[in-house]
């Protein structure tokens, strides 16, 4: 039997140059692309050494066939966090949590031990987009 792997999940951008240096700079991800220009830009970051990962920032006004009001309730939900988010992994959540704190970052929570057996902290991202990292 064939294994199905994740290789690229896509999250929404409002601003590339700030998700950028969110990604990049308080994360610690390498930038694999960056197409575009202006807003218009999609950019492909993912951990270093990890090839097979990869996590797509793009803009959410891109789809020709979205409507206007599409648009401005996916705007909401990212303003409120409640649009995208995902989960990553560290084998040290605390020091991780530390070094990313020492960038201009939107903590949501503190690395804590969850009553169902997880440590971890979470962040927004420049765009709303919650970001958990758990300990591994």
């Amino acid at each position: 039997m064939t294994q199905i792997t994740i290789h690229t999940v896509s999250l929404p951008h409002v601003d590339p140059d700030a998700s950028l240096e969110f990604w990049r700079d308080a994360l610690g991800f390498e930038v694999r692309s960056d197409v575009g220009h202006g807003t218009m830009r999609w950019i492909t970051v993912g951990p270093v050494g990890r090839p097979d990962t990869c996590v797509l920032l793009s803009p959410t006004d891109a789809d020709p066939g979205m409507t206007e009001e599409e648009q401005r309730i996916i705007t909401d939900m990212m303003a409120k966090g409640t649009y995208g988010w995902i989960m990553l992994a560290s084998d040290d959540v605390d020091a991780e949590f530390a070094r990313i704190q020492e960038h201009d970052v939107d903590v949501i929570q503190e690395p804590t031990d969850q009553p169902y057996g997880v440590r971890d902290c979470a962040f927004r991202d420049p765009a709303g987009n919650t970001v958990r990292l758990r300990q591994a």
